[in-house]
């Protein structure tokens, strides 16, 4: 049997079940798997996958490789990976070409999650995702000052055009307001500007958009339900009992306007001594974690407190916490399982209608 030259079509077979981590849909379907090449007991083939999976295209490889392999035992298999290229469905009243729209919210201010929400647009981007960052923290933008840039940004053809920093497109109130101003707006006055933020500024192409909320629960959540489809919303927390009370209501509030969760972080999750080793849990610890459990939402992990994480956001350097072995095991975590989680949804409920063509 070991000896038999591999049928074409078996191989085939095989392939219709593989599924685009992006979409859910067959991948031989969306013409994601090319040259395939057979002989005697060789496969060779490329999967091309989106950048929007770009952290599954290792992890989709194996699996692919291991399916083949044990289908066929003895065969030699070869997978190439490549980029597939699809344009993102157009969403909402204000036409933003996102395919992955997520909020980052928390219950309550000071639990880090200005610096989740760049260390995800980061991550991602830095995993080969086309990526934007729009800081909706309108009374107090903090991303300026963690991605070190704070210029006006420029008008081209009537559009704004956001300020790049390693290659995550930025848009923050921060670049338009003087610092240490004040910002007194009520609701109308906030949805224009959020709406301008997200209908006026040249985003281009983009795999996720990162949306930094304001801390609680206000206009703004609902101003977003209103304007397009968000994918869903990451809550961050500390492990403290009044930040995990804060976190349920922040929880209820997507709830109620129809947002999914996407998932939990628990920020601030514990200090590791860099001397001695000695874990000191000092805001309690694995609180968001039961949290989150028990409201069946998604875990995406923790975080601790970590010395290098808050130098690099002090000094606007946010993104290099990547390149520290303290921080970015935690960070990269992250990031994967975010993406992990969505796929899951689009595999559990795969689209019966072809995607839009722009």
């Amino acid at each position: 049997m070991g000896d038999m030259n591999i049928n074409r079509a078996d191989v085939e077979r095989v392939l219709a079940d593989i599924q685009d981590p992006e979409t859910g849909r067959s991948a031989t379907k969306l013409e994601q798997i090319r040259d395939l090449n057979i002989a005697g007991r060789r496969i060779a083939l490329t999967l091309a996958l989106t950048t929007h999976s770009a952290p599954l295209w290792k992890e989709t490889r194996a699996e692919l490789i291991e399916r083949l392999e044990r289908q066929f035992p003895g065969a030699e298999v070869q997978v190439e990976l490549a980029t597939h290229n699809r344009p993102g469905e157009r969403l909402g009243e204000i036409g933003l070409a996102a395919k992955s729209v997520i909020a980052v919210g928390s219950g309550k201010g000071g639990v880090g999650k200005s610096t989740i929400a760049a260390s995800l647009a980061y991550g991602l981007r830095r995993a080969g995702c086309s990526v934007g960052l729009m800081d909706a923290d309108v009374y107090g933008p903090s991303i300026p000052h963690l991605i070190g840039v704070n210029r006006r940004p420029e008008i081209v053809n009537q559009k704004i055009q956001p300020i790049t920093v390693d290659e995550v497109k930025v848009m923050s109130m921060g670049f338009l307001v003087p610092p240490g101003d004040a910002v007194v707006w009520r609701g109308p006055m906030l949805h224009g500007a959020i709406t301008q933020f997200l209908r006026d500024t040249d985003w281009g192409q983009l795999d996720y958009l990162f949306i930094d909320l304001p801390p609680g629960t206000g206009d703004i959540v609902l101003t977003l339900s209103q304007l397009l489809p968000l994918t869903g919303a990451v809550v961050v927390c500390t492990p403290q009992d009044v930040a995990l009370i804060d976190a349920v209501k922040a929880i209820a509030m997507f709830r109620k306007v129809n947002i999914p969760l996407l998932g939990m972080v628990e920020n601030m999750s514990y200090f590791l001594c860099p001397d001695c080793g000695k874990r000191y849990e000092i805001f309690g610890s694995g609180g968001a974690a039961r949290q989150a459990a028990e409201l069946e939402v998604p875990f995406l992990g923790e975080v601790p407190i970590n010395m290098a994480m808050r130098i690099n956001g002090d000094q606007g350097r946010v993104g290099a916490s990547f390149d520290d072995p303290a921080c970015a095991p935690y960070l990269e975590a992250l990031c994967y399982r975010l993406v992990k989680g969505i796929s899951s949804r689009h595999k559990q409920a795969p689209p019966s209608v072809p995607l839009p063509v722009l």
